[in-house]
């Protein structure tokens, strides 16, 4: 269960009003990188997580904490709407060029929420949970949690530099000294288990003598023009311990050329498809 209070967790305040802000701000609740999705993320990797307790209630308390920056975030798009012109003519009385986009704001803020915050991005695209990973193992989501931390914190920096506004900056430093806490949270909790060497590979479980271990710790050139540019990938131990990096500068061709059989009649193929019969040239 839940608790809420009726404060929210930082203080939020715009001093001059901004609706290209709000619609920017629209990012951090419902983009890809935003706080719909790690706090739909934690939620359900805490549902569905094995093991110590102690990291499902870590992930549990994070999520309630994603939805209260949720809630500071909507209150500022609300902030940002205020006086927010509410038809083209309002808009354009003030300056012509803005008659037909209003201003930069987004029309939806109008149109379908009143001047308030929605669960979409700053293109008003609702966002629809495909970012959610939440794999039952705890060193894969914790990886995928200081990404998205980080994708979150790079985000957060750009609200900042794009805004003027003292109590939006103050507001912003606020996510982004969180999102600092977050993505270190995740890497601690790594670590807590052994560190990344002990996790690696992920899974870690499952047999290594079951994988094809001489292809297991090659990197591999592709380019036809350039070499293979050399770094910690390409040489010394594996961070797991169980090999040493090497590089290849041109892929093993081990496969044949891939060759199907004929199409099945009633798939809708052509009729040469069918029979394998290619008819003459006219």
């Amino acid at each position: 269960m839940f608790h809420h209070s009726s404060k929210l967790q930082f203080p939020v305040r715009v001093e001059k009003p901004d609706p290209e802000f709000a619609m920017l701000l629209q990012q951090a609740i419902g983009g890809v990188e935003g706080e719909i999705r790690v706090a739909m993320q934690y939620f359900f990797q805490a549902m569905g997580a094995r093991g110590d307790v102690r990291i499902r209630d870590l992930l549990i308390s994070t999520a309630t904490e994603e939805l209260s920056h949720i809630e500071m975030l909507g209150y500022a798009v609300a902030l940002n709407l205020e006086g927010a012109p509410l038809s083209y003519q309002e808009a354009s009385a003030k300056d012509p060029v803005v008659n037909a986009i209003l201003g930069g704001m987004n029309p939806r803020h109008i149109l379908s929420s009143g001047l308030a915050a929605m669960p979409v991005n700053a293109n008003g695209m609702p966002f629809d949970m495909s970012h959610i990973y939440a794999s039952g193992n705890v060193a894969a989501d914790m990886l995928a949690n200081v990404t998205a931390e980080a994708t979150g914190r790079v985000l957060a920096t750009r609200l900042y530099n794009m805004t003027e506004d003292k109590g939006m900056k103050d507001f912003l430093s606020f996510l982004i000294a969180r999102d600092t806490m977050h993505q270190q949270q995740w890497l601690a909790v790594i670590e807590e288990m052994g560190g990344l060497n002990a996790s690696l590979p992920i899974p870690n479980s499952f047999p290594q003598e079951h994988e094809a271990q001489e292809h297991s710790y090659y990197c591999l050139n592709t380019s036809l023009d350039k070499p293979l540019p050399e770094g910690r990938w390409s040489s010394g131990p594996a961070y797991d311990g169980h090999g040493q990096f090497s590089a290849k500068q041109q892929p093993d061709i081990l496969g044949d050329e891939p060759v199907l059989g004929n199409a099945r009649p009633g798939s809708g193929a052509q009729s040469e498809q069918i029979d394998g019969v290619t008819p003459p040239k006219p």
